[in-house]
């Protein structure tokens, strides 16, 4: 029996960059053209390690898109990103946008787009190629919550370590980025 030729998807190539972070904290990740925003956003959770827990939204150039959500949406001039695809916003020659995440902690990425005209029909997209670090843990404050974070878990002697050890769930290593963990979790589902 014959086997069926897949069709290989236009991808680009994804750099991520969290910004006001040092040292720091990056992703690389290849992913169709014709992705959808809300599926961006579930990429972007995946392989940065957030919980999806907070509002978030894309802005490129003069346009930023989102959920609606509630009367808010409309006052913040939003546009629904529901039937929007990356391709579709980006057009021809828009090369980056910007993530954010949190309005509260105030989280943005900064996102650089590279045309790749490679795309492999035997792999899945998207797929991460790249990382170092880990990201801060949701709630722990934006930068400078995180700022506090670190300086409390690395200091045995800190009013706040046992706390902040037992918040974040035992253990947190701010070095920590696993690979394959980010695209087992894209490819599968959370474990």
């Amino acid at each position: 029996m014959a086997k069926t030729a897949r069709a290989t998807p236009k991808i680009v190539e994804l750099y991520v960059e969290l910004q006001d972070i040092e040292p720091l904290i990056w992703r690389r990740l290849l992913v169709p053209v014709t992705i959808t925003l809300p599926k961006l956003h579930d990429v972007l959770q995946h392989t940065l390690g957030w919980t999806d827990s907070h509002l978030h939204c894309f802005a490129f150039g003069a346009r930023t898109f989102s959920m609606p959500y509630d009367e808010m949406f409309e006052a913040m001039e939003m546009e629904d990103e529901r039937r929007k695809t990356l391709g579709g916003v980006l057009g021809s020659d828009l090369r980056e946008f910007e993530y954010a995440y949190d309005f509260g902690d105030g989280w943005r990425c900064h996102v650089t787009v590279v045309p790749r005209p490679d795309a492999d029909p035997d792999r899945t997209y998207p797929l991460c190629i790249g990382g170092a670090r880990a990201v801060p843990p949701d709630d722990v404050g934006g930068p400078p919550g995180y700022e506090r974070f670190l300086a409390a878990i690395r200091d045995p002697e800190h009013e706040e370590h046992d706390e902040m050890l037992a918040w974040v769930g035992g253990a947190f290593d701010p070095e920590g980025f696993d690979l394959n963990v980010v695209n087992r979790i894209l490819r599968f589902g959370r474990a």
